[in-house]
């Protein structure tokens, strides 16, 4: 089952909710590493593991042809990408049931849904595709996510703590939750 595109219009800000395309890959490069320097909520620090448009295209045709991934993104009715996220799952056999789900939205569009919008889209692919568990990471500090996951059934499974060092020179835990889809 793949992604059927959705539009969105929130607080007067349209947008759509699509399959990233390798089209998508140089404007994808550079909004990563945009979304890296706006949060200190996400693993990297501006200008770690940068991929480049080349990697990009890599990733979203491995995306497309692997059964249990899926690349989504959010574009603006102007074709400005704003946001994306991402399901990973595993070719190992004892793995392939389940997902980790990541997501990334420009500081300029918090507040439009386009988290949640992205987080439904990719509960329902992964249901449709008889995927069994969605997991995430979250930073113990983003109580808006956290309260977001809990929305969506996800639950608390473990607690990494002092997993991140931030630039403050301060141990963050990070929250390990997951939602179970067929049960």
């Amino acid at each position: 089952m793949k992604v059927i595109p959705n539009h969105y219009h929130v607080n007067g800000q349209s947008y759509t909710v699509r399959c990233a395309e390798e089209k998508d890959a140089e404007q994808l490069s550079r909004l990563r590493q945009q979304i890296d320097g706006e949060t200190h909520f996400l693993d990297r620090q501006p200008g770690e593991g940068l991929l480049s448009p080349f990697d990009f295209k890599k990733l979203i045709r491995t995306d497309l042809e692997v059964e249990n991934r899926l690349f989504l993104l959010a574009e603006t009715e102007a074709g400005q990408i704003i946001a994306f996220s991402r399901c990973e799952g595993s070719n190992l056999n004892r793995l392939k049931h389940k997902v980790e789900f990541g997501v990334g939205v420009t500081k300029e569009y918090w507040g439009y849904k386009i988290g949640p919008h992205l987080l439904e889209a990719s509960i329902n692919w992964a249901t449709g595709n008889k995927l069994t568990k969605m997991t995430l990471s979250v930073i113990k500090t983003n109580e808006k996510a956290i309260k977001l996951y809990k929305r969506f059934g996800f639950e608390i499974e473990g607690i990494l703590k002092k997993d991140k060092r931030l630039d403050d020179g301060e141990y963050y835990s990070t929250i390990i939750m997951s939602r179970f889809l067929l049960e």
